[in-house]
């Protein structure tokens, strides 16, 4: 026999030796996995993890796995095998982590009804380029100098349409302020122009089959988003070949500034903007509404908004102003109290999708496989009872200190446990991932709320609350019947 022979003839052997040492390697590496139920094949508990609950609470399945095998536990769910963590610990580090142990991580159907090059699905270097686009375009300065006040405009369009003594769905005011905002930041459309109009009502067809199952079928709402997603982005299309013949480009919004300011390609920057789109009016709204439904039953801090909303009013009349600004904002300290209160307990963003991209042993005594999907559960650390006191109750003073409370106790038991709270809040996510338009959400709250304490008394016209669906929604759109207050009048 031949060396060659001899060689060839040893390969298959050393191979299978290799093969069985590596499966012993990773059974003896995973010996650590938590605690959990794989539950169906395939399907594994996926049905029993959507399954709808109120927004306000972890929902049952979650609160009977915690009580079953603890914060962190496996699972199936999406159809891979998967580590759920409702540790704040745990979550931290996931985030903290992103690119390094864990990267983004959304179902294939989330993927193809925003793109494949949304930010929302991107990693590595490509999402980090399109978040710096986002972040330019979002600075300080133009919060500052611009967007303050064009969502002040937005906002007093909506509510300036309010009548006396009538029913309005809240929800559906939010949304129609955020989404026009956001058109007009994003491509200098108008509200109430004919082709706005258009594109908002293609863009609720499109946010139907976002939140609906992946079932690409005539008929189904998720193939009507496909073809509303086309159609969206056929006009954005239109709107960008406009731009590029224009001499002097409008670089006021963010379709002007990417076009000069980025290296993308046509079919990048298109979902781009449908991403940015997305995120910027659908969780936005949704935070709005929640702070309607639950100020509603608070009266305590609507009165406190409104003598803190009250001064701020009487300034700008003794200075002749009547437009916000950023000194303005800066003022309005309980109401960032109560927009911190409304997305914890609202959880507008429920839980994110990641995944292991090395083999990771957490805090010596958890094991995450690499290729396992990684669930951190931002709700159940925000509804925690170890990390804030009484957790279901709405409560803005927890963010004040305890004498601060009215009820002399608050939701906290001094500045150390606030500053515990603080730590174990991450509403807009975390790390190199964390929402590059947190700042811009938690300036719409507050301008929005700034003008409905000033002139509004509201309570529900009909019974309605919100549920996760995981996505939050109110399914009666949040009726609500207004009467008009004299406190501040809105102005043109």
């Amino acid at each position: 026999m031949s060396d060659l022979e001899f060689f060839l003839f040893l390969i298959p052997p050393i191979l299978a030796v290799l093969i069985i040492l590596n499966l012993f390697k990773r059974k003896h590496n995973f010996q650590n996995l938590p605690p959990g139920d794989m539950g169906w094949p395939f399907l594994g508990e996926t049905i029993g993890y959507l399954r709808p609950y109120s927004a306000t609470t972890i929902g049952d399945f979650m609160q009977d796995h915690i009580s079953r095998y603890g914060k962190i536990f496996k699972s199936n769910l999406f159809g891979e095998p998967t580590i759920v963590s409702a540790d704040a610990g745990l979550n931290r580090y996931i985030l903290q982590n992103e690119g390094r142990l864990f990267e983004c991580n959304y179902p294939r159907s989330i993927g193809g009804i925003l793109g494949k090059w949304s930010m929302l699905v991107q990693v590595g270097q490509m999402h980090r380029d399109m978040r710096m686009i986002s972040l330019n375009f979002l600075s300080n300065a133009r919060l500052r100098n611009q967007l303050l006040s064009e969502v002040e405009k937005h906002t007093l369009l909506v509510l300036g349409s309010w009548k006396q003594d009538s029913v309005v769905c809240a929800q559906d005011e939010a949304k129609k302020l955020t989404f026009n905002f956001m058109a007009e930041h994003i491509m200098s459309l108008q509200p109430g122009n004919p082709e706005t109009e258009k594109l908002k009502k293609e863009y609720i067809t499109f946010m139907k089959g976002v939140v609906s199952a992946p079932l690409n079928f005539p008929g189904t709402a998720y193939r009507k988003a496909l073809q509303s997603r086309s159609t969206i982005l056929g006009f954005i299309e239109r709107k960008m070949e406009e731009r590029l013949k224009e001499m002097n480009r409008n670089e006021n919004d963010l379709l002007g500034w990417v076009l000069k300011n980025s290296n993308l390609s046509k079919e990048q920057i298109l979902d781009l903007l449908l991403s940015l789109l997305f995120a910027g009016h659908e969780t936005s709204s949704v935070a709005i509404a929640l702070s309607i439904f639950l100020l509603e039953s608070c009266p305590a801090a609507v009165q406190q908004l409104t003598e803190e909303h009250l001064e701020i009013s009487r300034a700008k009349k003794q200075s002749g102003e009547t437009e916000l600004n950023w000194d303005d904002y800066k003022k309005m300290e309980f109401t960032q109290c109560v927009i911190n209160e409304t997305l914890r307990l609202g959880n507008v963003v429920r839980f994110l999708h990641r995944k292991a991209v090395k083999d990771v042993r957490y805090k010596g005594i958890i094991d995450i496989p690499c290729g396992w999907k990684v669930l951190p559960v931002i709700s159940a650390a925000h509804l925690d009872p170890s990390l804030f006191d009484r957790p279901h109750d709405f409560d803005p003073w927890r963010w004040q200190n305890a004498e601060e409370s009215p009820s002399g106790k608050g939701g906290s038991t001094g500045t150390s446990s606030t500053t515990k709270s603080s730590n174990n809040f991450m509403p807009f996510g975390g790390g190199p991932r964390l929402c590059a338009g947190s700042e811009l959400a938690k300036l719409e709250m507050a301008i929005f709320i700034h003008y409905l304490v000033l002139n509004f008394h509201w309570k529900l016209a009909a019974t309605d609350q919100a549920f996760a669906y995981p996505y939050v929604d109110f399914p009666n759109a949040l009726p609500i019947n207004i009467q008009h207050r004299s406190l501040n009048k809105l102005h043109d």
